[in-house]
């Protein structure tokens, strides 16, 4: 049984606010998308790699994945016009190469810090359960609001799960998914989790950090060169 990681590359970042798409801006000399690529290449369990790539990016991707070593990159796949298509187009893709018994770990291009222990735990347990959803606690308070600019309700946060990816999935289980979702009319689910919520499933949860952060803003790129620059210290447990 192969695991492949599927990395979603195919979004043009327009929040960043940059020239380039942000999973293609350096930092510290390497494109973010190749730092994400590395954590799946040096990881022992996972067999291979496919990217979603945004159009016109494809040949550069190939060009990075030699200079950089990325020798599990298999299959660079383009982009849709959103999420859920890109998702769709690269699962599809899959299937023609792969056994519908295989796990896909779906994983955005933008969260270069993704940990071994956080890819692992996503396999063993969508081995376990048939799917896993990366997630941490929701450590903050929760306001409900109907304006974004006043509140006068709030929402308990221990009811409440983060997000992250990657994303686990049976091949065959998550191509059959969408295909459903298109003849239900579900066409812009945010995510592959909200699309089995979506189509009545229930998801299970893996391992997730607050390391394993999106890069969405600028700031986001500040914080992710200080975690490439910090140690933990010796007299933390």
């Amino acid at each position: 049984m192969a695991n492949i990681a599927l990395i979603i590359a195919g979004g043009s970042g327009q929040r960043m606010g940059q020239d380039i798409p942000k999973q293609f801006i350096n930092v510290d000399d390497k494109p973010v998308i190749v730092y994400t690529l590395e954590a799946f290449q040096n990881h022992a369990n996972i067999d291979s790699i496919a990217v979603v790539c945004i159009e016109g990016w494809n040949q550069i991707l190939w060009a990075y994945a030699k200079q950089f070593n990325i020798t599990k990159l298999k299959h660079v796949i383009i982009g849709g016009k959103n999420g859920q298509d890109s998702i769709r187009n690269g699962i599809f893709e899959l299937e023609k190469n792969f056994s519908k018994d295989d796990i896909v770990l779906i994983h955005d291009a933008i969260r270069p810090n993704v940990s071994a222990d956080i890819i692992s735990d996503c396999i063993v347990k969508t081995q376990q359960y048939g799917c896993a959803i990366s997630t941490i606690p929701c450590a903050e308070a929760m306001l409900e609001t109907e304006d974004g600019i006043i509140s006068t309700g709030s929402y308990p946060r221990s009811k409440l799960k983060r997000t992250q990816t990657p994303q686990g999935f049976v091949l065959g289980n998550i191509c059959k998914l969408h295909r459903d979702a298109l003849k239900a009319g579900i066409t812009n689910s945010i995510a592959s989790c909200t699309l089995m919520i979506e189509m009545g499933k229930q998801v299970y949860f893996s391992l997730g950090s607050e390391k394993n952060l999106k890069l969405t803003t600028v700031d986001d790129i500040d914080i992710f060169k200080a975690l490439l620059a910090s140690h933990r210290s010796s007299w933390l447990k």
